[in-house]
């Protein structure tokens, strides 16, 4: 059975009695029908009522056939009503009568859909959570350094590589999160080696190599402004990373210091270095102290005392026990056991703890001033100073942002702990000044650009002028 639905709808309205009062009070529905159009009237009262929606696309199409299936969802709706204003209930429930097996039907289908739509929405909210528990994130920077000793003459490119930086965050629960950090170097190739045991003039390996190591991982946890850090993670003490600023092994931990704004920490690391044989622990405080100061204050003792000496740890060779039997006659239990001979070369540790301070403050809305003071209990050249002036700063979030900086350094030979070179950029025993810009050119990347001029080693025999040009693209994702 198929009828028209321009004239069913208006046969309907007029048979369930529609007020003249309601005619008008309403308003356009369907933009394919006229308001002069002689249906006009009862097909914008059964919308606005919810009986009839039309094709979904503000379009009625009177010129259509209909289906039973629409004829008894129309019924079915107008039904659901309960009378109101429609003043024939007769003709609906004869209306319904007639399309009762349709009208089960189309209950049926959306109860089941309905259903179905309920389990769509709990796996969407299952997948989302999971896919939310695992961040992944990074960038990968190509460099150039012209770096030269002007007092020889000699040239430095130990670091013109692609880097890759890539880290990990899986969410535990709502207070742990699980860490890892993958750093990869490839030193650019000068030349066309193409053996496995490839290296370049500096005696760096150009092969890539199958390294795919995730050299960093430890968990963090935090709550309230409470925190825990475990595991080997790239630690710092100080604005600049004068004092710290290494990969360690260890823990640090803190809380909130009530009534301030500050944080106060403890911590201990085990350095990761070669031949390094000592951890230090301490403890840290950083936070507001004033509407435009901030402070960071740690100070480190170390496990080894002043002018203690320790074997560097470093293996020299490896040696085979040739030796079958004892002196005695019996077996010898570590015949044909490889053992490493360590070097017999001792290091002095010249110093046993070691503080920083650090401020910093914002001059106006685009100039930012940092500061840091690190001393320890060496003899000779004992402390760091670190300056640094930030001009704005570029987010790669937003291209066309930029940022100018100048910095001077002044760090003893003795006036750190174990701080950090910048990618062999500052060193202990160095004093001179850097400049440099960052500009993001297009999203998520940063050039930076920066010159240096430095003297290595001040004031001893070995001292000699550095001049450091570097420039690096970083594209992150």
């Amino acid at each position: 059975m198929k009828f028209n639905k321009k004239a069913f709808a208006v046969l309907l309205a007029l048979s369930l009695g529609i007020s003249a009062t309601a005619l008008a009070s309403s308003a356009d529905s369907f933009s394919d029908v006229p308001k002069d159009h002689w249906s006009y009237e009862a097909l914008d009262y059964l919308a606005k009522e919810g009986v009839i929606e039309g094709m979904g696309n503000s379009t009625f199409e009177g010129g259509r056939t209909m289906t039973r299936y629409e004829v008894a969802s129309i019924v079915a709706k107008a039904m659901q009503k309960g009378g109101g204003n429609f003043g024939d209930k007769t003709v609906l429930e004869k209306l319904h009568a007639e399309y009762a097996d349709e009208i089960n039907v189309l209950q049926q289908q959306v109860a089941k859909n309905t259903k179905q739509i309920e389990q769509n929405t709990k796996d969407i909210q299952e997948n989302k959570e999971k896919i939310d528990r695992v961040k992944l994130y990074g960038f990968m920077r190509t460099q150039y350094d012209y770096d030269k000793d002007t007092t020889s003459g000699t040239i430095d490119k130990q670091t013109n590589r692609f880097y890759m930086d890539l880290r990990g965050d899986f969410k535990v629960n709502d207070y742990w999160t699980v860490k890892f950090q993958s750093e990869t170097n490839r030193h650019y190739n000068d030349g066309h080696r193409r053996s496995e045991n490839a290296f370049n003039s500096k005696g760096e390996q150009t092969w890539s190599g199958h390294d795919g190591n995730m050299q960093r991982i430890w968990v963090e946890g935090q709550k309230d402004g409470r925190f825990v850090s475990i595991g080997r993670a790239w630690r710092g003490l100080g604005f600049q990373n004068v004092l710290v600023g290494n990969e360690t092994d260890g823990i640090q931990f803190g809380a909130p210091i009530p009534g301030t704004n500050l944080t106060g920490s403890g911590f201990w690391f085990a350095s990761t270095g070669a031949g390094n044989r000592e951890s230090l622990y301490g403890a840290a405080v950083w936070g507001a102290v004033a509407k435009n100061l901030d402070i960071n204050f740690a100070y480190a003792k170390s496990s080894l005392g002043k002018n203690e000496k320790y074997g560097s740890g470093n293996v020299s060779y490896y040696q085979t026990d040739m030796k079958e039997f004892n002196d005695d006659g019996t077996p010898n239990k570590n015949y044909g056991r490889v053992s490493p001979v360590y070097d017999n070369q001792d290091t002095t540790n010249k110093r046993s703890y070691g503080y920083v301070l650090s401020m910093a403050t914002n001059i106006n809305k685009d100039l930012r001033f940092i500061a840091d003071y690190a001393k320890t209990d060496a003899d000779f050249q004992n402390n760091s100073i670190a300056l640094r002036l930030n001009y704005k700063d570029a987010d790669y979030k937003k291209p066309g942002s930029y940022g100018l900086y100048l910095r001077y350094i002044k760090y003893g030979e003795n006036g750190w702990l174990a701080g950090d070179d910048e990618w062999n950029s500052i060193w202990n025993g160095t004093k001179g000044w850097i400049a440099g810009v960052r500009y993001a050119p297009w999203k998520n990347i940063i050039w930076e650009t920066m010159y240096s001029k430095q003297k290595r080693h001040w004031s001893t025999s070995n001292e000699y002028d550095r001049n450091l040009f570097r420039t690096e693209l970083d594209f992150h994702f």
